[in-house]
């Protein structure tokens, strides 16, 4: 009986885990347009707490969405907060939850946004700061979170 009684547990507890990891990582068939539209934001913590990247996002049918990372890599010189810097600005092709920025530009360069619930993005980068033609250190990864859903406003002056 008690052997029974522990190969249930153990079952019930291995489809609990199963479950929970599998709903976490389903991928979404796409992501409307309400949804991707927007700013969205990275912010530091630690000694760099107040300080964030800013990636802006807007579809623009057809597969394609408009991106642009405005990024620092924060640091101290002589006690005083410096900066290095990286932007982009391009087109990325999205299907289901996934828009991809792929470019050869600098170097191989590929970042995966990923729609991972309202207001969340995860952004993932392949390639160095130099390949994506970012600033020393400075890098596209972490999570975002949307901070304004209107239609960003797309820098052409840098």
């Amino acid at each position: 009986m008690r052997k029974q009684l522990f190969s249930l547990l153990f079952a019930a507890v291995c489809l609990m885990a199963l479950s929970g990891d599998s709903s976490a990582q389903r991928s979404r068939t796409s992501v409307s347009a309400r949804e991707v539209n927007g700013t969205f934001r990275s912010y530091f913590s630690g000694k760099f707490k107040g300080q964030s990247n800013d990636l802006k996002i807007y579809a623009l049918g057809g597969g394609k969405l408009h991106i642009a990372f405005d990024l620092i890599y924060p640091y101290f010189v002589n006690g005083e907060l410096s900066a290095n810097m990286g932007y982009l600005d391009g087109q990325a092709a999205i299907k289901g939850d996934t828009a991809i920025y792929d470019s050869n530009e600098f170097g191989a360069c590929k970042i995966t946004i990923k729609f991972v619930k309202p207001g969340t993005v995860k952004v993932t980068q392949a390639g160095t700061d130099a390949d994506c033609g970012f600033g020393h250190n400075v890098m596209s990864g972490g999570t975002y979170r949307k901070v304004s859903g209107r239609k960003p406003n797309f820098d052409t002056d840098r």
